[in-house]
Formats: C-alpha cells, sequence, structure tokens
C-alpha cells in the first residue's frame, strides 16, 4: 500500500481488479525471488528497490511505460550513489573523531571518560529523533520542533546519566584503546536494537504492501490507494523478517561486519550512528533512501578511511620493510565491494524484468482464473 501511494505506478478506481491482482502478485513475487537469490550470495540489496522495481515493471507490462512515475524512479537512482557516500563520509568523520580524540591519546582513560559520554549522547539524540521519524511514523507524526526539542533532551539526559557510568566502568581498565572500547558495547546493543526496530517498522511495510493491496482489491473488488492492513498481513510480515533473520541472518551479518571490512565496537557504533543520522537527513531532505544502502555505506567507509590511514602512514614511513608491509594491507575486499555495487545497480532493473516476465506468464496461461 505504502509504495502504492508513493505513486510509482499510476492507478485508478476504474482500472480492472484482476489486472491490478496480478500486477501487485507479480512485483511481489518478483521481488522475493531477487530478495532471496542476492541474500544467497551474500549482497544485501534494498528491499524498497526490489519492491518498486517489481511494481514498476509489471506496471510496465500490463498498463504501458507512461503509467510509470519516471521522476519518483530517477531519485530512487540518484539514491543509490547519494546514500552510502553520506552514510561512508560520515562514519568515517566519527571514527576520525574518536581515533584522534581518544584512542591515540597518551592517557586513553581520562579522554574516555570526558568524550564517550559526549559520543553517546550524540547517538541518544540523535537515534531519538530517528525513531520520532522514522520508526514511528507509522503511529504518530510528530512536529519538527519536537523532534529537535527531544533530541536536545535526550543529549543532556544521556551526558548526565553516563558520565558517572563510564568513570565507573573504567575505573580499573588498562591504558589500551582495546580496554576502551570495551565502553561502546552497549551503546552498540542498543543502537542496534533501534536500527533493526526501525527498519522493520518501514522496510517490512514496504514489503507486504503488494500483499496488502491484493487483499483489499479481492475483499472489495474497489482499487483503493489508502486500503487498510489486515492483522494477518502485518503478522506475515513479522514472521517473514524474523524467520528470514534466522536462516539467513548469520551469513548476511558476517558478510557486512567482518567480509566487508573488519569491525570492533567503536567502528560499529560509528555505522550504527551515520546510518542513523543519515536517514534523518534523507527523511528531512524527501529522498528515497534505502537503510541498507546506508549502512553497508557506512561499514565501506570505515574500511575506506582506515586504508588512507595506512597509506599516510606507508607516505612517512622510512624503513622500506614496514612501508612494504603496510602496503599490502587490503582493509576492504574489492570483491565484495564490486558485488554488493553490481547487485545494487542491477536489483530495480532485475527485479522490473523478473515482474514483466511473471505477468506476462500468469496473463497468458488458464493461472489467470484464479483471480
Amino acid at each position: 500500500t505504502n509504495t502504492i501511494s508513493k505513486g510509482i505506478i499510476s492507478v485508478d478506481e476504474n482500472m480492472d481488479s484482476s489486472i491490478f491482482i496480478i500486477t501487485m502478485f507479480s512485483a511481489l513475487f518478483a521481488a522475493a525471488f531477487w530478495l532471496n537469490l542476492a541474500t544467497w550470495v551474500g549482497a544485501p540489496v534494498s528491499t524498497t528497490h526490489s519492491i518498486v522495481g517489481g511494481v514498476m515493471g509489471a506496471g510496465i507490462m500490463s498498463l504501458g511505460f507512461d503509467v510509470v512515475n519516471w521522476s519518483k524512479i530517477s531519485s530512487i537512482a540518484a539514491s543509490w550513489v547519494i546514500s552510502p557516500f553520506t552514510s561512508g563520509i560520515i562514519s568515517a568523520l566519527f571514527y576520525f573523531a574518536l581515533r584522534h580524540l581518544v584512542l591515540k591519546r597518551k592517557d586513553k582513560i581520562a579522554s574516555a571518560r570526558f568524550w564517550v559520554p559526549i559520543y553517546i549522547a550524540i547517538m541518544s539524540s540523535g537515534f531519538t529523533m530517528y525513531l520520532m521519524i522514522k520508526g514511528l511514523k507509522k503511529i504518530i507524526k510528530f512536529d519538527g520542533s519536537v523532534v529537535l526539542i527531544s533530541g536536545l533532551f535526550a543529549f543532556i539526559l544521556a551526558i548526565f546519566l553516563m558520565r558517572p557510568v563510564i568513570s565507573r566502568l573504567s575505573r580499573e581498565m588498562e591504558n589500551t584503546a582495546h580496554n576502551v572500547s570495551k565502553l561502546f558495547q552497549w551503546p552498540l546493543i542498543v543502537s542496534a536494537s533501534l536500527l533493526s526496530f526501525a527498519h522493520g517498522a518501514n522496510d517490512v511495510a514496504n514489503a507486504i504492501g503488494p500483499l496488502a493491496a491484493i487483499v483489499s482489491v479481492a475483499d472489495t473488488g474497489v482499487i483503493s490507494l489508502k486500503a487498510g492492513i489486515p492483522i494477518w498481513v502485518m503478522f506475515i510480515g513479522a514472521m517473514g523478517i524474523s524467520v528470514g533473520l534466522l536462516l539467513f541472518g548469520p551469513k548476511l551479518i558476517r558478510e557486512v561486519g567482518e567480509n566487508i571490512t573488519r569491525l570492533d565496537r567503536v567502528r560499529a557504533s560509528c555505522v550504527a550512528l551515520s546510518a542513523a543520522l543519515t536517514v534523518l537527513v534523507a527523511s528531512w531532505l524527501g529522498l528515497p533512501v534505502s537503510s541498507t544502502h546506508i549502512a553497508v555505506g557506512g561499514v565501506f567507509g570505515i574500511g575506506l578511511y582506515r586504508e588512507w590511514v595506512d597509506y599516510i602512514k606507508r607516505k612517512s614511513l622510512k624503513q622500506a620493510e614496514d612501508a612494504k608491509h603496510l602496503s599490502k594491507r587490503k582493509l576492504v575486499r574489492r570483491k565484495a565491494l564490486i558485488t554488493i555495487a553490481s547487485a545494487w545497480v542491477i536489483t530495480v532493473p532485475a527485479s522490473a524484468c523478473l515482474s514483466a516476465g511473471i505477468y506476462l506468464i500468469i496473463s497468458n496461461t488458464n493461472f489467470i482464473n484464479l483471480f
């Protein structure tokens, strides 16, 4: 329903209901097939883009090219580049700041006691606004001023609560970067949970949108852009994301968390925060960005920044052996970069072609009588 209301294709109440149902079914089946195929090969592609491609392909096959809102498709294509690039820059900047303000300082404990509460406060503020704008928008819409005030309140409260906690946790801690990174464990767990919540609140809605549209038309016989979503349809979406996490989750988690570049607690927290902030900015600008692309872009940003740091070290080293050792380090797997980037680029056209083919098969067989 959400995908239709965004105007990917133009439909009206006079459209034949059977054609509409087959169009949505084709889009849903094609997107599901593409997502599972991409996940099987370890490419974290966008659910939103897969659904958009599916609706577009089936819409073209059933109603022609003029039915597609090409300006919306163009803005989605632009987000392929803008969102991961922006997230990568933000995550690299946060890691740069933490590296120089805490991890590389002589007295890491004293620096951590001052800066870690501020960093956690930024996370708290960012995720508070993120949830109000993105995660809870299906339930209640908050005014911009309310969101900003809530974010400021969360920032102040987090500093007040976290300073004594960080001071206590670091009291008997050794002055090493590895030990200091342990202070980021619980903020990282909370941020990952909040990201998952907002991801489920939005991207699963895109996945079950065509199903909700099919059910609405089947029940009422009328095509409506404001169709309600039955509880059992939402339950299917909830079960789907949970079972999918159990089956495919470990492989994709390793792909994003380990196979692209090595993440520790500090780096992972930078990725989570950059993802939340990028989605916040994109929501205010009205850009149709993908949470998946943004998170993966943040991972690439961290890895490429670390490679850049190695390059600077190599240029400054006087000992040839040390420089030779550094030159062999590839902190971002090029194969993963090429695979994921390729999957991103072809997601919409691939799901569109699959959907168009499925629509053509269904509409030219006796299967159409089911509808």
